[in-house]
């Protein structure tokens, strides 16, 4: 499907259904390594003697029966082997991760008398969290890409709307077809669906997380019980400090705030809790999620999936988001949304989920043209000043300071914002310092990121000390 063709339709009037999903959609979640992590916990118990007495090509935590034409949706052959080892993947594969988060009231139930309106046990609903996630065995890269749930896209079946309404109105299989369409033909191999009450245990399970907190996060919403209370600083979270975490939209950016916390979450994740040693809690972490998680996942593919994440460096893990901006509302009651960018799409599918493509035009990655933000950590303008000259000289004239990087930073971070690795490479080669990263945490308009740590001074004092000398 061509670009032109996905933006047939552009605003239009939404029905009941659109107002049902603004009400429900307050808050969210979601990110693969969760995801997987409670699929994988799942399925990996079965290591512990599961995988004897159930047949590697079942589905045991599938609760969605798909129909036969939804079925064909998803690709139907195996996607792992086992040669007297480990499950292994045999291709590359596409996961679709959906987190869902559901209301009592999203069930068309009433309130409690008190007013509460209760999460519930469903993975029914919005998805909150939309993730598809590549898995490549022969380069070993790790690719996930988070499409936000208020995204503009034709949903086959009720049109242009958001995109987080698929699940809700057709579950899993109308949700990859509507991904797919998005991505122009993307294929989708298999889903996951995760209900937010699995995470809190997930994490709980496994001893928890450190996460640097940006800033202060405080909120209350009474009707949910949703009580949000973090400090800024390095934190050791709980299971339900991460929900904390994750479902705070409250910082001027809304959801793309809340999957740039995703991102950070799932970065610390892999580096502390998907490891070998995770096997170890498996066994006694199952009883416990897998009524939360709903996938056609085979037990062998989960391993293999598992597996693979196990021994993926942090420099092979790539996080992406769906190019695009937020509309223009006329008013404050209109819906917002986040308007898909086409043509850098079809360059990051091209790029990152090896669907064929023209090349693209070279101008889009000319230092000239680049836009690159820069995010101060050592609270030291003038080290900012002094890389801003050393970047115009080296020809990149579309340079600027943006907010600061609260998290002081030993070693500077170059974030390859819309994917675009060679561009953070070529820039990191001309600096001779930093850490590329490719990842959306940066500046949302910027397609380079350097968030400046302690490195760029510790240079600077070398550069004086040569020169007294």
């Amino acid at each position: 499907m061509s670009a032109q063709n996905r933006s047939h339709q552009s605003f239009v009037q939404q029905s009941d259904r659109t107002a049902s999903s603004q009400k429900s959609s307050k808050s969210g979640f979601g990110w693969l390594w969760l995801g997987l992590g409670l699929t994988g916990v799942a399925m990996l118990s079965a290591t512990a003697g599961a995988l004897l007495a159930v047949s590697l090509s079942s589905t045991p935590l599938m609760q969605t029966k798909l129909r036969p034409e939804d079925r064909g949706i998803f690709s139907q052959d195996d996607l792992a082997m086992t040669n007297m080892k480990m499950p292994e993947l045999t291709r590359p594969v596409n996961i679709l991760v959906l987190g869902t988060k559901v209301l009592n009231s999203d069930l068309g139930r009433p309130l409690k008398r008190s007013g509460h309106d209760p999460l519930v046990n469903s993975l029914d609903g919005l998805s909150d969290s939309m993730l598809l996630v590549r898995f490549e065995p022969d380069s070993h890269q790790l690719t996930l890409l988070s499409v936000p749930r208020d995204t503009l896209a034709w949903v086959e079946g009720y049109g242009d709307t958001k995109i987080n309404e698929a699940n809700a109105l057709g579950g899993p299989a109308l949700s990859a077809r509507s991904v797919s369409d998005l991505l122009g033909g993307v294929g989708i191999d298999r889903y996951v669906r995760v209900n937010i009450q699995g995470i809190e245990k997930l994490i709980d399970a496994l001893g928890g997380v450190n996460v640097y907190v940006p800033k202060d996060m405080k909120y209350i919403d009474q009707t949910q019980h949703l009580y949000i209370d973090l400090k800024e600083g390095e934190q050791h979270l709980n299971g339900n400090e991460v929900l904390q975490f994750l479902r705070f939209r409250h910082d001027g950016l809304g959801d793309i705030g809340r999957i740039q916390r995703q991102q950070i979450l799932m970065r610390a994740f892999i580096e502390q809790a998907v490891n070998p040693m995770t096997l170890v809690r498996l066994p006694n972490i199952l009883s416990a999620i897998q009524e939360h998680v709903d996938t056609n996942l085979s037990i062998e593919e989960l391993v293999a999936l598992l597996n693979f994440a196990s021994k993926t460096s942090r420099e092979n893990a790539q996080m992406l988001m769906l190019p695009g901006d937020f509309n223009s509302p006329a008013t404050p009651q209109d819906p917002s949304y986040w308007i898909p960018d086409y043509n850098r799409i079809d360059a990051l599918v091209a790029e990152h989920f090896g669907r064929e493509q023209a090349p693209a035009q070279a101008w889009m990655a000319d230092p000239y043209y680049l836009r690159i933000a820069i995010q101060d950590s050592t609270n030291q303008p003038e080290a900012v000043n002094a890389l801003i000259n050393k970047l115009m000289e080296a020809g990149y004239r579309n340079v600027y300071e943006d907010r600061q990087w609260t998290e002081p930073l030993r070693e500077t971070r170059i974030v390859a914002q819309n994917g675009d690795r060679d561009s953070a490479v070529d820039l990191r080669r001309s600096l001779g310092f930093g850490e590329v990263r490719v990842e959306s945490t940066g500046v949302l308009q910027s397609d380079i990121t350097i968030q400046l740590g302690r490195d760029w001074l510790d240079r600077q004092d070398s550069y004086v000390q040569s020169d007294l000398w």
